[in-house]
């Protein structure tokens, strides 16, 4: 099977505890590489300029970026200040937009990291797929004067998308609020599956029943792509299976090991045989309520 990735590749200079790390980053990466280690190939959307030096590090891990993807404009890069499980976000520079003709992939994944991805190209993906996940954070983010990344209200449709991923602040801004109310929202604009994501805690709506799952406390390390390998684990297993109990377990299990692995980076994406392990355990521990 095939998923197709609409997001930028970028440069993360992650800082922590006084020191500051620089990799690749971006959904592009941590969603293609989790898909290809579920056996998917990938089809993947993006821009990088000539200060990209990651391109072997991914293909190592099976990722090919495609000619097209290479611009003259910088890459977009980020610096992440991490703070405990909370981070702060600068956006220092930021590559074209992706261009989008066709694919004849089984599901799409759009995750912009900062508006290379069009309503348009939006749009038509929305209309014409089977199967599409959005994380809408780059349709939500705005820069101040310093380059900090916040969030501002925006309309987008979000109908006949087959599931949204949001966190409680993104939620907000897509609906004016949080929780349970904020799922129903969404449910009513179109969505099949609506993901919340409150740090550990991870509920799901899908028709008339709301899922809770938690990631086991542990100490938290870098949290990065974190959320990218969550919506790839959901997309990829949900396309193999067809069951939503079964993907989103697949997805907190996937989060779940990223966390594990203490690591920075990609180097925290899991393989498919630990995700499929705490999935089988998360599965027997689902509560569930009606609405």
């Amino acid at each position: 099977m095939k998923l197709a990735v609409l997001s930028h590749c970028t440069i993360d200079e992650i800082s922590r505890e006084g020191q500051v790390v620089e990799t690749p980053g971006g959904p592009a990466a941590y969603c293609g590489i989790t898909a290809k280690n579920m056996k998917f190939d990938v089809d993947l959307y993006t821009k990088i300029g000539p200060d990209f030096k990651f391109k072997r590090d991914l293909e190592n891990k099976g990722v090919f970026l495609p000619q097209d993807s290479i611009s003259n404009s910088p890459t977009t890069r980020f610096l992440l200040k991490i703070i405990g499980a909370d981070r702060e976000l600068y956006l220092k520079t930021k590559c074209d937009q992706i261009e989008f003709s066709n694919s004849d992939a089984d599901g799409f994944i759009i995750s912009p990291v900062f508006d290379e991805v069009s309503e348009e190209t939006l749009d038509r993906i929305r209309e014409d797929s089977n199967f599409l996940l959005l994380d809408p954070q780059g349709y939500l983010r705005r820069v101040d004067s310093t380059g900090k990344i916040y969030l501002e209200k925006t309309l987008l449709d979000i109908s006949k998308v087959s599931a949204i991923k949001t966190d409680p602040d993104e939620a907000f801004y897509l609906t004016g609020l949080r929780g349970k109310d904020a799922m129903l929202v969404l449910q009513r604009k179109g969505v099949k599956h609506v993901l919340y994501t409150d740090k550990q805690n991870i509920t799901m709506l899908a028709k008339d029943r709301l899922y809770y799952l938690r990631i086991p406390d542990m100490k938290i390390g870098d949290t990065t792509g974190v959320g990218d390998i969550f919506c790839a684990a959901f997309a990829c297993s949900y396309l193999k299976e067809k069951d939503s109990l079964w993907a989103i377990c697949f997805a907190v299990g996937a989060a779940q090991a990223a966390l594990e692995t203490k690591a920075t980076g990609l180097s925290k994406i899991p393989n498919g045989g630990t995700i499929q392990q705490n999935a089988a355990y998360l599965y027997n521990l689902v509560k569930f309520s009606q609405v």
